[in-house]
């Protein structure tokens, strides 16, 4: 049995359609749910994600994107779990297959969580694998411009601040609500542990950054001075 087949073996019985149902309004009517809470999904599938330590980052991602092509939403977060546990399988060379991934049924949920595996890859060997998001900043899906604006998210103190902040100015002209979002949320995490650096951001960029940056990025600077 593949690992993909495993995965829908286990959530099948799981399966609720009055929770269904709502889990597909919440996201817009865009995916077919299961029905399965996120708890839950990954109690069930713990033991199997657990046996793949040590697979080949081949083999998680096949069975990733096999589960990818699955009509049920579950199925892409269960796809994502193995990546995230096992990121340190993964080089530099998988970067662009998990890009590839964030750019197929695309929607925030997917890629945010793909934006966390992406930065643990890249973080890794930063000097050589940060160029790729200097790549990916400019690619013309914005899905991907999401992940480069993300993925150094829990960086703290190892965020390279010139990418951050270049990414910012980079994207600051779009217009789409998920990248204005991004950006803020980027500048957000990192304002946790150097506020005045964000804040003299801000500053220095007024109103070349949306409404909606300003105010997610801000969010808890008043707590931080």
């Amino acid at each position: 049995m593949s690992i993909a087949e495993e995965v829908k073996k286990l959530l099948a019985p799981l399966a609720d359609p009055a929770r269904a149902a709502a889990m597909s309004a919440y996201m817009r009517g865009q995916f077919a749910f299961y029905g399965i809470p996120t708890p839950a999904r990954r109690a069930a599938l713990k033991p199997l994600v657990r046996s793949l330590k040590g697979a080949h980052a081949d083999v998680l991602l096949d069975a990733a994107g096999a589960l990818w092509t699955e009509p049920q939403r579950e199925c892409q977060y269960a796809a994502i779990d193995p990546l995230a546990a096992h990121a340190k399988q993964f080089d530099g060379g998988h970067i662009a297959p998990l890009l590839a991934l964030a750019r197929q049924v695309s929607w925030w949920d997917s890629v945010d969580a793909l934006a966390v595996v992406v930065g643990t890859v890249v973080r890794a060997d930063r000097l050589l694998r940060q160029p790729l998001m200097d790549e990916a900043v400019c690619h013309a899906d914005l899905w991907t411009r999401r992940v480069a604006m993300l993925h150094q998210l829990g960086w703290r103190f190892d965020t390279d601040l010139d990418r951050l902040f270049g990414y910012a100015e980079r994207l600051a002209h779009e217009e789409d609500f998920f990248i204005r979002k991004a950006i803020g949320w980027g500048l957000r995490d990192y304002a946790h542990h150097d506020p005045n650096a964000v804040r003299d951001f801000l500053l220095a960029q007024g109103d070349a950054l949306s409404a909606l940056t300003r105010r997610e990025a801000a969010k808890h600077l008043d707590k931080q001075k």
